[in-house]
């Protein structure tokens, strides 16, 4: 799909780099966001039990225990797994905490996945309306002041630090390397940082005096890096973002840490969305609300 360009509360200068190198990692971030089988094109949520049962849209009957999700085909059913068909029945074996795999169906594909010790189906279609209507999201403009030199604390051993979810009853468990303490007009602030996926990849869940008002209020996340040997990080707010949770209701997403709560309006990274997903429970999970 053509995503239209981002909307922003005001144009960037043309002839400042910092603004047009915002624009051009914004313009990256909003089309991966958009991709047709990205969160946006996510139809529902639905829990697996160890008893079968069939969902809205999906081939089969699924089921899950301890060897992890299975589903049963009938004879004009088929499911695409890495590449290849899949018919009758289909075991997937054991999930590893937030892993899963992504398989196709007819019309669309299906993530398989464990979160906060469940499994999960949440299929996602290109066609849904949700997706086809999504236009960007609003961010404030790129300011430099909100470009923060900190300090990376490491603790002597990662920290498994449990936090809430954007889904009641649920909850995430993260490795926490350590913290990262900076500066702002002569006041201290410090955030607890959860391991990326790329080696000296961190990354901090936070809210703000904004949260609510005008940036989502469960969580935002920024991404920094630290190289190993040193304790210097970069921390850029023009860059926070949001999570999945902030569109759908069909999101497991992560809460911050209470250590992650600041106090200051951080008038930076993206705002409110001005849709979202909302979803009802039906006898087979959570569906969008007609």
């Amino acid at each position: 799909m053509t995503l239209p360009a981002p909307v922003v509360t005001t144009d960037s200068p043309a002839q400042d780099p910092f603004a047009r190198e915002w624009d051009r990692w914004h313009d990256a971030h909003e089309e991966r966001r958009a991709d047709p089988h990205g969160f946006l094109a996510v139809t529902g949520l639905f829990w697996l039990t160890a008893e079968p049962r069939r969902f809205p849209g999906l081939p089969g009957e699924w089921f899950t225990g301890v060897t992890g999700p299975v589903v049963v085909l009938a004879e004009d059913e088929a499911l695409t797994v890495d590449g290849a068909e899949a018919t009758g029945t289909h075991a997937f074996g054991p999930l590893a905490e937030r892993g899963g795999v992504t398989v196709g169906f007819e019309g669309g594909v299906v993530e398989v996945a464990k979160r906060g010790g469940r499994d999960l189906l949440r299929p996602r279609r290109p066609d849904f309306p949700f997706l086809s209507a999504y236009t960007g999201t609003a961010a404030f403009p790129p300011d430099p002041r909100w470009r923060i030199t900190g300090r990376f604390v490491r603790f002597v051993a990662p920290r498994a630090i449990e936090v809430g979810a954007a889904v009641d009853g649920l909850s995430h468990v993260y490795d926490s390397p350590g913290y990262v303490e900076f500066v702002l007009d002569d006041e201290p602030f410090r955030l607890l940082a959860f391991r990326g996926h790329e080696p000296g990849a961190l990354f901090a869940l936070f809210t703000d005096a904004t949260s609510g008002v005008t940036t989502y209020a469960a969580n935002r996340t920024v991404s920094f890096e630290v190289d190993e040997g040193s304790d210097a990080v970069v921390i850029d707010f023009n860059r926070a973002t949001n999570l999945p949770c902030a569109y759908t209701d069909f999101a497991t997403c992560p809460l911050p840490p209470a250590e992650n709560r600041l106090g200051i309006p951080v008038t930076a990274g993206e705002r409110t969305p001005e849709r979202r997903v909302h979803a009802e429970v039906s006898a087979e999970g959570l569906v969008p609300r007609a």
